[in-house]
């Protein structure tokens, strides 16, 4: 079955062609949706010159004049998915594509009706900063806490759901809160949720890494909002 792989892009111009290197060779029926979120370091220039030239086949780019956020990057990207699956893979080589296929193979397979790539499960932790790593795992802990879910790594980029239930999920936030709303719906609706351990290699913030404090507040005020205002039937 056809797997849609998202890659949320924003000022990624010097990572991106590897990524779509990686992703393209993955050895799995896909489609390559880029959205771009208003970029402005050439990505867009970069991308149609290389479609002119008949590369990268399997990729279509889609555009937002604004930035919107990775959230609503990501809300582009699933309602644009025409594949059975859907992965978010972000442009800056945090995580590496590699990983996808035996991510993919359980959901797949039938044996769960979501994976997350857990961090925390992988042999050796790494992250740019001992902060960083606690406060992941503080949200982590909140969104089990209100939701009653097991997760370990909740705000993780690899989240491989059922197109249709990525949809279903209506989502919202245009932030990095993202993350948080896919979790805790997915925990609210019932969804099976396999974690299985990728490697991460963190890039620093001189390298552009750009999620920060605020967006954890973000995420955690998200949550709680969640808790308290979805109903059994708010979601179809």
């Amino acid at each position: 079955m056809k797997l849609s792989v998202i890659i949320p892009s924003y000022n990624e111009r010097k990572t991106l062609p590897e990524v779509l290197k990686a992703v393209s060779a993955l050895p799995v029926d896909k489609e390559i949706i880029i959205v771009d979120d208003g970029s402005s370091d050439g990505t867009r220039e970069w991308f149609e010159s290389e479609k002119a030239a008949g590369r990268w086949p399997e990729a279509r780019m889609i555009k937002h004049e604004k930035n919107q956020g990775k959230g609503g990057a990501l809300i582009t990207g699933f309602t644009e998915a025409q594949g059975h699956f859907v992965v978010v893979q972000d442009a800056d080589l945090e995580y590496d594509p590699s990983q996808i296929p035996e991510l993919l193979r359980p959901l797949d397979e039938g044996q769960t009706d979501a994976v997350f790539g857990s961090r925390m499960l992988a042999e050796k932790i790494e992250t740019y900063s001992p902060l960083y790593l606690r406060g992941n795992r503080t949200m982590t802990a909140w969104i089990n806490f209100l939701f009653g879910s097991r997760y370990t790594d909740s705000y993780t980029c690899y989240k491989l759901f059922r197109t249709s239930d990525a949809r279903r999920m209506n989502l919202k936030s245009h932030g990095f809160e993202i993350e948080a709303e896919m979790a805790c719906k997915a925990a609210f609706m019932g969804i099976r949720v396999m974690e299985l351990p990728v490697i991460y290699r963190p890039r620093s913030r001189e390298e552009g890494k750009k999620i920060n404090f605020r967006d954890a507040v973000k995420g955690a005020l998200k949550a709680l909002v969640l808790k308290l205002t979805l109903r059994k039937n708010s979601i179809h």
